[in-house]
């Protein structure tokens, strides 16, 4: 599979199977979100992978009881929280360099893991406080987000996407 490919079956999913993830694979997702680019190459991400009915549950808690992504966390094996230690990164010019690291790096990890047939969801709404205290991360990291990690229960379709004259500029804003 080319990356268009992979990238265009990319799906957020919400329901998994009761079918636990081989440990080749979760080392693998993991191997490529390490391999992830960092400002200075400074590599500020940490994972916790969340594996017990228990730990998922608390992630789960942590969310809003409107918020779909709950039954995303308690439904699939594995949840993978993304940190980020930001005596690690670096504020330049007002850009936070931490977020843009992590996110690249759970980027790496949610298309691995959709190479390897793994569905993934991006979570970002949650209360950092409550899966802080769940996971005992330190006070001095930043919790920055989570995805349930497992086999797609259900087939998702593709979502309409903008068209390429909407979200791409050339030479100016605007100009097609």
């Amino acid at each position: 599979m080319n990356f268009l490919e992979l990238a265009q079956t990319r799906r957020s999913l919400r329901t998994y199977q009761d079918k636990p993830v081989e440990k080749e694979k979760l080392e693998y997702v993991l191997e490529c979100a390490r391999l992830a680019p960092s400002w200075k190459n400074m590599q500020c991400w940490r994972f916790i992978v969340v594996n017990d009915a228990a730990g998922r549950a608390a992630m789960a808690e942590s969310m809003g009881e409107s918020n779909p992504g709950r039954k995303a966390l308690t439904s699939a094996p594995i949840v993978i929280v993304l940190c980020a230690v930001p005596k690690e990164s670096e504020v330049w010019e007002g850009k936070d360099n931490m977020m843009l690291d992590a996110g690249l790096a759970m980027e790496h990890l949610i298309l691995a893991a959709t190479e390897q047939g793994l569905g993934t969801c991006w979570q970002g709404l949650f209360t950092e406080e409550k899966v802080r205290t769940a996971l005992n991360i330190p006070e001095d990291v930043r919790v920055v987000a989570m995805t349930p990690l497992g086999y797609a229960a259900e087939e998702r379709r593709p979502r309409p996407r903008k068209a390429m004259s909407e979200i791409a500029f050339h030479g100016k804003w605007g100009q097609a």
